[in-house]
């Protein structure tokens, strides 16, 4: 969060667009150090986490406008609110703690919920109607490349015998009963690059990250700012990969190589181990 206020923040007025504000900690920091003219367009595709963002970011009043959508349609939801250019956007892919603990939509494999994975549970296709529907080839093929599942074909396989799968409890005994118990992770659950894979298969994370890498740098005002902070080896390949060839287009990377968390921020939350920030700049 440091790093992002520090990088992101305007340091005269503007709009700051946060695509996935979640429930509002990096909205909070970056309007706490930024002046009374900064002001921040919060979306995200949850809308539970986005009326925990409200409360959150309620004190700051109109500096602060949260709308319902995915960041994979940030080009339209600026220009349907007035806004032709922006100081600096964030996007924050993968899922938060409260979605893994308490949103109860299967996205964790340590207690037994529905099959749904969905980020918008008002929208799209659950977790469970697609691993009941697709083919075994399709997912292992979705497992292998959003997971980097080693034992993708065998789940996949797994899968299929265990049809219908309904809970997570469905899912993780089928991974089980693929895997070989001796090559379970030791640092890792067993269901854990699964899980990821369904998830990012359900919400279709890189299509909607492809996009916003076409969007996001378009946004930025010259001298703005475009952060992505990624937790997925293919994710952020693809973030380095597009900034990489914006660079001949008016933009560069402020580091060659992205920003990882200290020593300190992995004990206190160590889910941020595997983060990675990269930091676009529109050229002056």
């Amino acid at each position: 969060m440091d790093e992002v206020a520090f990088l992101l923040r305007p340091r005269d007025g503007g709009w700051v667009i946060d695509g996935t504000v979640g429930m509002g900690g990096h909205a909070e920091a970056l309007l706490e150090r930024s002046g009374p003219e900064v002001r921040l367009l919060g979306i995200d595709a949850d809308p539970e986490a986005l009326q925990l963002a409200g409360a959150r970011l309620a004190r700051f009043g109109d500096r602060a406008r949260l709308v319902h959508a995915s960041f994979a349609n940030l080009g339209d939801v600026a220009a349907a609110h007035g806004l032709a250019e922006a100081r600096a956007v964030l996007v924050d892919l993968g899922i938060s703690s409260w979605q893994l603990e308490a949103s109860g939509r299967g996205f964790a494999f340590s207690r037994d919920e529905p099959l749904d994975m969905r980020l918008d549970p008002t929208a799209g296709e659950t977790a469970a109607a697609l691993l009941n529907r697709l083919p075994e080839v399709e997912l292992a093929r979705l497992l292998h490349e959003y997971g980097e599942e080693r034992f993708a074909r065998r789940i996949a396989r797994s899968i299929l015998t265990r049809r219908p799968l309904a809970t997570t409890g469905d899912l993780v005994a089928a991974v089980r009963a693929a895997v070989p118990r001796a090559a379970w992770p030791r640092r890792l659950h067993v269901a854990t690059r699964t899980f990821q894979a369904v998830r990012m298969a359900v919400n279709d994370e890189p299509g909607a990250l492809r996009r916003v890498l076409e969007d996001g740098p378009q946004l930025l005002a010259r001298g703005g700012r475009l952060g992505v902070i990624a937790f997925h080896s293919g994710e952020d390949r693809m973030v380095k990969q597009t900034f990489r060839r914006l660079e001949a287009a008016g933009f560069a990377a402020l580091e060659p190589s992205p920003l990882e968390p200290g020593d300190d921020e992995v004990r206190a939350n160590p889910r941020a181990r595997s983060a990675k920030l990269r930091v676009l700049e529109r050229l002056p």
